[in-house]
């Protein structure tokens, strides 16, 4: 872990369990916005609507087809010691900069293009990187919750 007071998020999906810090200290903005979604209940039973191998896989909208979102945006926040490495999470946006709202991804491949254009706010821990690479269209979170 990079700072033991960070959250850990658990996700429950349909192919297993993830588990990922949520780097609350270091991007205060969205991993405040994700947990609250989190807490809200807001990703339970959602689908992951976008795979790409090698790349990313996508979730966290209602509507299940990339164009959904919470009722609430927040603004980039772009930290540069935060890369998109493989097991990282990021914030999905539309082409405004402070356009996220609930789309998240697992980064499952080489994306450092992404860096300094996109929200990175956790890091999947332990072998959760297996449970992802499993993940296809149309699988589930089946519960999202704020480990204790």
């Amino acid at each position: 872990m990079m700072n033991e007071k960070n959250p850990v998020v658990v996700f429950e999906t349909t192919k297993g369990k993830v588990r990922a810090e949520i780097f609350e200290q270091e991007a205060p903005i969205t991993a405040k916005n994700f947990i609250s979604l989190v807490e809200g209940g807001f990703y339970n039973n959602l689908t992951f609507h976008r795979v790409e191998p090698g790349f990313v896989v996508q979730g966290g909208d209602p509507k299940g087809d990339g164009t959904g979102g919470s009722n609430k945006t927040i603004q980039l926040e772009i930290v540069p010691k935060l890369k998109h490495n493989i097991g990282s999470l990021g914030m999905a946006r539309a082409q405004d900069p402070n356009s996220a709202s609930s789309q998240f991804y697992f980064v499952t491949g080489e994306a450092s293009f992404l860096d300094g254009q996109y929200a990175v706010f956790g890091q999947v821990l332990d072998d959760g990187m297996e449970v992802v690479s499993k993940l296809k269209i149309g699988d589930r979170m089946q519960k999202v919750y704020v480990e204790k």
